[in-house]
């Protein structure tokens, strides 16, 4: 893959700069039918796609449908039926000193903005942010990551046939381009990625004092209390575990069980994944050999049992659904998000010692789960995590709608977006006074 030079790049953010200026991008038609344009692209593109998440991360065309394409779609659907609101002036009551005005708040564009890409859901995390950049009126420079070559080509080819290049182009790169992309003076930046790069990215931002978004990750907890219906709880676990090879900010990081129910959940678990899961090949890839070399060097060095799995391939880059029992906080594989398919588990007596450890040893991850059929009791234990998104009874999928803000809070993130909230996440407020 060949990376963008320098003089291209400052070209291209020029462009921008001057395109945005001409105030086209804060049309309502024209954002409307970029929108559609996009839409259609992705569709049209849909086989290319399939083939380039293959390729990269080993996807299913279903896990592809759910998750890459069927989100984007999701967006730009949203945003069409939405966007005639989302653009009307706010009229607020006058306060006295301000009479007889008539006061407004507006939203208004950024300007420029770059979008920053992880590898675990390129075309989602390349696109879903875009239909919120465009919906503001904002143009976008967006760079994939380089370590899906085959996906980031693909997007440049979508994005190249279907928008200009003063409005919405793709830069490839690694850390020298992503250098000197954040020394310009973008107007706004979204980053999706991990907490240790995402500092490295508000540090350069502060040097043009530039916002950002910053959708980050975590150690999120999957609690299960006694009362848990324990097929619904194993299903739910072996689904967000197992997907793109534990390759999601969302995903479980770790389970905590009620001790009175560890030995029949961990039976139920192993036996799903001998059926589901069985192989070192059977959920997907992992992005890089190094970070199959990360997890074993992490697996090796557990103090815990492995009860299942452990198998793995570095050259093919496929790490088995794997659970290591017996685990405590200060194992190995209990200092840094995992970000693969190892299931650490711990077990607990007493919930709020429980709670307690979560948010002393990794605080406000982006997400926490707990399941139990007592739903008052659940969301209890939740009101006490303070996780960017929370689900009781279930897990990931408060990330496909477009009703709720998705994002995370300190270490997890800063800011939130999906439907409005990305409309919101990709302009300020502006009050308007008028007096006439």
């Amino acid at each position: 893959m060949k990376f963008t030079d320098q003089k291209t790049i400052q070209s291209i953010f020029n462009q921008q700069k001057a395109f945005f200026a001409s105030g086209a991008t804060k049309d309502l038609a024209f954002k409307k039918a970029q929108l559609h344009k996009l839409k259609d692209a992705v569709l049209s593109f849909k086989e290319q796609i399939y083939v380039a998440l293959a390729q990269d991360l080993g996807k299913s065309k279903a896990f592809v449908d759910l998750a890459e394409i069927g989100e984007v779609v999701t967006e730009v659907d949203f945003a069409l039926d939405h966007i005639d609101h989302w653009v009307q002036a706010e009229k607020v009551p006058t306060y006295a000193l301000l009479e007889p005005a008539q006061c407004f708040v507006e939203h208004e564009a950024y300007g420029v903005t770059y979008i920053v890409c992880p590898f675990n859901y390129p075309v989602n995390l390349a696109f879903a942010p875009l239909v919120a950049a465009i919906c503001a009126g904002n143009t976008a420079i967006i760079k994939p990551s380089e370590n899906t070559p085959a996906t980031s080509i693909l997007i440049a080819e979508i994005v190249a046939a279907t928008f200009a290049p003063e409005h919405v182009a793709v830069v490839q790169g690694a850390r020298e381009e992503n250098e000197f992309l954040l020394s310009l003076n973008f107007d706004l930046i979204f980053f999706t990625g991990s907490t240790t790069v995402g500092k490295l990215v508000m540090q350069a931002a502060a040097k043009n004092l530039t916002p950002c978004i910053l959708e980050l990750g975590g150690k999120s907890p999957f609690i299960v209390m006694p009362d848990a219906d324990l097929d619904q709880t194993v299903a739910q676990l072996v689904f967000g575990k197992c997907a793109n090879s534990g390759q999601t900010c969302v995903a479980p990081d770790y389970l905590m069980v009620h001790e009175s129910i560890k030995k029949d959940l961990l039976d139920k678990l192993i036996a799903k994944l001998k059926t589901d899961f069985p192989d070192v090949d059977s959920n997907g890839k992992v992005i890089s050999s190094q970070q199959i070399q990360r997890l074993a060097d992490m697996l090796e060095h557990t103090g815990g049992e492995v009860a299942f799995g452990g198998a793995y391939d570095v050259e093919q880059r496929y790490f088995q659904a794997t659970v290591v029992d017996q685990v405590d906080w200060n194992d190995a594989l209990m200092q840094q998000e995992l970000f693969g398919p190892i299931l650490p588990v711990l077990s607990f007596s007493d919930i709020n010692l429980a709670i307690e450890a979560i948010n002393f040893n990794h605080p406000k991850p982006l997400a926490a789960y707990v399941f139990s059929k007592n739903t008052d009791q659940a969301r209890q234990v939740l009101s006490k995590i303070p996780a960017g998104d929370v689900i009781v009874n279930g897990v990931m999928l408060q990330a496909f709608s477009p009703y709720l803000p998705f994002g995370g809070s300190g270490l997890s993130g800063i800011g939130d977006y999906h439907g409005y909230y990305g409309y919101l996440a990709f302009t300020y407020k502006k009050s308007v006074v008028v007096y006439e």
